[in-house]
């Protein structure tokens, strides 16, 4: 399936504006630190889907908020996502050189520098939100950082891959292979659609319907990532394919099959599309994404 022709112009225009945001929040500077600074560069700038930052300039809008707003927080999520693939690849993680079609941070600098360039995105990323240019209002910006916080520490993205690390080769229940993957994933994608809710100051019922479809997506994201791992190749994925199944991994293809796999992940995205149906039209290309999420080929 390829991409609806309108969310991939939308996606590819939110792509470059969050890419200018990333550039201006980490600017070079001269001294022995600019080789950290440069693996941050290295990691964030000019890769990925961008899927989590669309997913807060395009809820963003629903609330008409200001797009340079909108842009510091999907740089800023962009980061924090950015230092988690930092850190799952090195040794101790899931030791993979290749990450975004090029050699991962600790490939292309060393060991210890990706980890201080994990580090000093993870920071940079609540630095912004707390700064002023990210919204007028400071209990918004606390709001932002808390939802992060909770979105990426030990009861999210964090504490899931805890979790996935001591399951290898382990034998789990689709509920707690659920549960792993909405931690480790799916919490940061449900921050990045309720962010855009955040910002806009939205009624709670329209913030609370909004992380619902950020649940689903996240769920249904993961799942098919799952199956392109087990069916796609190196240079399709931009990362070593097949890598779950020789780690053992838990994952819901090892726990269904890949058809009725594809099949929950279908349901899912239908499921995430139902949660959007008071903002009508305005919502069209949150839909699509769901469609296309589970459709793709990389």
């Amino acid at each position: 399936m390829t991409m609806d022709a309108d969310l991939a112009s939308a996606m590819l225009d939110g792509a470059a504006l969050v890419e200018d945001a990333l550039d201006a929040l980490m600017p070079l500077h001269e001294g022995d630190e600019r080789r950290l600074i440069e693996a941050m560069r290295y990691s964030t700038l000019g890769g990925g889907k961008r899927m989590r930052g669309f997913l807060v300039m395009e809820t963003a809008k629903l609330f008409m908020v200001n797009a340079t707003c909108a842009a510091r927080v999907a740089a800023s999520v962009e980061m924090l996502h950015a230092y988690s693939l930092i850190h799952d690849d090195l040794p101790a993680m899931d030791d993979d050189d290749l990450r975004r079609g090029k050699p991962s941070c600790h490939k292309a600098f060393d060991e210890a520098t990706a980890i201080l360039a994990g580090d000093a995105l993870q920071t940079r990323a609540f630095e912004v939100l707390a700064e002023p240019d990210t919204h007028s209002d400071p209990e918004v910006r606390c709001e932002l950082v808390m939802a992060l916080g909770a979105a990426s520490g030990a009861r999210g993205m964090a504490g899931g891959q805890m979790i996935d690390m001591v399951s290898s080769d382990r034998e789990l229940s689709a509920h707690l292979v659920t549960r792993l993957q909405a931690l480790k994933t799916g919490r940061l994608i449900q921050y990045s659609a309720e962010a855009g809710a955040i910002l806009g100051r939205a009624p709670t019922a329209q913030r609370h319907l909004l992380a619902a479809y950020g649940r689903d997506l996240g769920a249904a994201f993961q799942i098919a990532d799952d199956i392109l791992d087990a069916e796609g190749s190196d240079a399709s994925l931009g990362k070593t394919a097949g890598k779950d199944a020789a780690q053992g991994k838990a994952t819901m293809v090892a726990v269904l099959g890949i058809e009725r796999a594809r099949v929950q992940a279908e349901h899912l995205a239908q499921q995430a599309a139902l949660h959007l149906e008071m903002f009508g039209p305005r919502a069209d290309r949150l839909r699509a994404l769901a469609a296309f999420t589970v459709a793709r080929r990389s």
